[in-house]
């Protein structure tokens, strides 16, 4: 990406921030500028990986971070059938409350943000609903002109994991 729009990027994220009144600290705007710029959900250990070696934000901080940008209402968090939490970058001022897209093969999230929110089942009485959570599962537009084999994908990753 060039110069700029990384520039762009980092005020955009600086002014999110701001907006919440909590204080400006760069692992904060450094975490959220890699959520904006990501296009899609990502896991701690991903935005470990982008923050890399030019940002050393130790583990834990990434995890007070994500979580923090989660409360203040600048990402939401995404559960996985692989039990890990994805994160993303609250856009636009769409409520975190929308389906989402995750590729059974390589395992991408993705908000679908054009899709309307999942209307809460009825309960039974006296059950209150908090979050409802839809995630649709398939392949993704790559995966499936790579004509990849999900299963296969997921016991490399498993297996890669331990």
């Amino acid at each position: 990406m060039p110069a700029r729009s990384q520039q762009a990027t980092t005020d955009v994220a600086e002014s999110l921030i701001r907006g919440t009144g909590a204080r400006l600290t760069m692992a904060r705007v450094q975490i959220l500028k890699i959520l904006l710029d990501a296009g899609r959900a990502l896991s701690h250990n991903e935005v470990e990986d982008k923050l890399g070696r030019s940002y050393p934000i130790d583990r834990v901080t990434v995890y007070r971070v994500l979580d923090w940008l989660t409360e203040s209402g600048l990402a939401h968090r995404i559960t996985d059938s692989d039990r890990v939490w994805r994160f993303n970058a609250e856009r636009g001022g769409h409520s975190g409350e929308h389906p989402h897209f995750t590729c059974t093969c390589c395992a991408n999230t993705i908000c679908l943000e054009e899709t309307p929110a999942a209307k809460t089942p009825k309960l039974p009485t006296g059950y209150r609903s908090q979050h409802v959570d839809v995630t649709v599962r398939g392949l993704c537009d790559e995966c499936a002109r790579a004509n990849h084999n999900p299963s296969a994908h997921l016991r490399a990753r498993k297996h890669k994991s331990r």
